[in-house]
């Protein structure tokens, strides 16, 4: 059951009953930024590429991003100062919807993403996508590969004097399509789960369990289905992108929370600090948008097709999974405050982390970065049809 501490955090998140002003026109915004993108690449495209240029680099490797590390942390560090950690220790006593949760995230959501994508990707748009389009992505960090050796599905070639990886472009696409298969629950979620009437207190707990097994599944199931997909497996880039994008902004929450709370008191924290942080999470997103689709302006102008066939698959998962979780909620007898949640995180995906990963992977002007915002696009509007579906559908777990 949720205390009266969680359920007070989970209505400063939202204390309209409602969605925010940024959070309700979410699509509308992302989709300002992806033509605000395509005409910084088009007008501007000097600046676009400079601000990429400003990265950390190891050997010849531009690993992190600065600006986009500088973007992708403030996208997560809002999320997770908001956990307490108190109520991870506590989930235990509610083990039903925890299990059901974390067993659709990580047994099933990762290998039925893979699946849909090749169905979609490497088959059925096959042709539509391209048989010789190719993308130029990152070689894995800590690899020394010559131009014209093989790896994986790809041949090391020289870009604007830069050795890169030259992949099938839905290949990469498929990368993207795997980082966010792999990205359960995003702050969102809290949404979701508010408007449909869940319990605040389960999807509060979810957010924090999600972001710790993320430590250790992400990286493990992303190498795997990478490899699995013929793509470029840089394991210490995934782990250091775990450590930058998820380790870094936990412990910094975890930290900053302790220590406010002692300074300020709780009410002034939830009262207060929250209510600042709310909007950040999204403005953040909005900019590393911004840098992305200034990139790949020009892939879209020619193809506009492009973001269809990558939503495809991303809308038919998110619709298989929430009934997949929904359906095993009500064979399982929980009560629907449990059910809508448990369905809600599975459904929904972390897509500032798979944006981050791809991001430092593949590199900004990837085919992996841009599937992983088309993932951004389609949340919002396919997340709150399926609130719609909870609402009506409440009577289904009456005992």
């Amino acid at each position: 059951m949720a205390t009266e501490a969680v359920l007070t955090e989970t209505a400063a998140v939202n204390e309209k009953k409602g969605l925010s002003f940024f959070e309700k026109y979410l699509s509308v915004w992302v989709i300002f930024c992806i033509l605000a993108g395509i005409l910084l690449g088009k007008v501007a495209p000097g600046v676009a590429k400079y601000l990429d240029s400003l990265a950390i680099y190891v050997g010849e490797a531009p690993v992190v991003s600065i600006p986009i590390a500088v973007c992708l942390f403030f996208m997560m560090y809002p999320i997770m100062v908001k956990i307490d950690f108190a109520e991870v220790l506590r989930a235990g006593k509610n083990f039903k919807p925890v299990g059901l949760t974390l067993f659709v995230n990580w047994a099933i959501k990762p290998f039925t993403m893979y699946a849909i994508s090749v169905f979609f990707l490497g088959i059925l748009f096959y042709n539509f996508i391209g048989p010789d389009a190719v993308d130029h992505v990152k070689i894995p960090l800590g690899l020394n590969l010559a131009v014209g050796d093989i790896y994986g599905s790809g041949k090391v070639v020289l870009v604007n004097g830069l050795k890169m990886l030259e992949v099938p472009l839905w290949r990469s696409y498929l990368a993207g399509c795997i980082l966010l298969g792999i990205a359960p629950c995003t702050a969102m979620v809290l949404v979701w789960g508010f408007l449909a009437r869940g319990n605040d207190g389960h999807t509060l707990v979810m957010v924090a369990i999600n972001s710790l097994t993320m430590l250790i599944l992400y990286g493990f199931l992303g190498g795997y289905l990478l490899g699995v997909g013929r793509l470029p497996v840089p394991w210490q880039a995934l782990v250091l992108s775990i450590g930058i994008y998820v380790a870094l902004p936990l412990v910094a929450g975890y930290i900053s929370r302790k220590m406010i709370i002692q300074a300020r008191g709780e009410a002034w924290f939830k009262e207060r600090f929250l209510h600042i942080l709310t909007p950040i999470t999204i403005i953040a997103l909005l900019i590393t948008l911004i840098l992305l689709f200034s990139f790949k302006g020009e892939v879209i102008i020619s193809n506009p097709l492009t973001i269809l066939w990558i939503a495809i698959p991303l809308f038919i998962q998110t619709n298989l999974i929430f009934w997949l979780a929904y359906v095993l909620a009500k064979v399982i007898r929980l009560d629907y405050e449990d059910a809508a949640p448990s369905a809600m995180i599975g459904a929904s995906n972390h897509f500032e982390v798979a944006i981050a990963t791809a991001t430092m992977l593949f590199g900004l002007s990837s085919g992996a970065a841009l599937a992983t915002v088309v993932g951004v696009l389609i949340e919002v509007p396919v997340m709150l049809m399926l609130v719609k579906i909870c609402l009506k559908t409440t009577h289904w777990f009456r005992k």
